[in-house]
């Protein structure tokens, strides 16, 4: 099995809220986006809240999260996994990003929201020097969760306001 490796940050100076998934999608990875499957609603939700086009182009909508202080990256730097669900990545390949080289180089991150529980499992088990930053869990935007679309947006938009 080989070893994927996720995504750089979307991150701009002056981000505030740094939201993080567990590891990219097979078919983000092979797009080289966030978030890439049209079936999981982290666009669609993000786009309602700062009143973005959710289905514009990619750039477009990286653009439209930078401008309201929303960064966008995964606790997993590395992991073997076949296919794309966080629960077929093999525990003992999880390496995480570098949280403190990120949180010294932007400053004015004030809360962490996770996308999803394994997220914030992933982010407690392996994360050594955890920052003393407010943190929340949000219901994950894939498609995997089965929760009802009004009720995520719901969630994340409390969270998010």
């Amino acid at each position: 099995m080989t070893t994927l490796y996720g995504l750089p940050p979307i991150i701009g100076d002056g981000a505030r809220l740094l939201i993080l998934g567990n590891m990219p999608s097979a078919m983000s990875l092979a797009a080289g986006q966030y978030y890439a499957n049209p079936r999981n609603a982290f666009w669609r939700i993000t786009g309602e809240i700062f009143g973005f086009d959710s289905a514009g182009p990619y750039q477009e909508r990286v653009a439209a999260l930078q401008s309201h202080g929303v960064a966008v990256w995964d606790v997993l730097h590395s992991c073997r996994r076949v296919g794309s669900l966080d629960s077929a990545v093999e525990r003992d390949s999880m390496v995480p990003n570098d949280f403190a080289a990120l949180l010294v180089e932007h400053p004015t991150i004030e809360r962490i929201v996770f996308n999803g529980a394994a997220a914030e499992q992933n982010f407690s088990r392996l994360v050594q020097d955890k920052p003393s930053i407010p943190t929340v869990r949000l219901p994950s935007t894939s498609p995997a969760q089965t929760m009802r679309y009004p009720d995520k947006l719901r969630a994340w938009r409390t969270a998010l306001a």
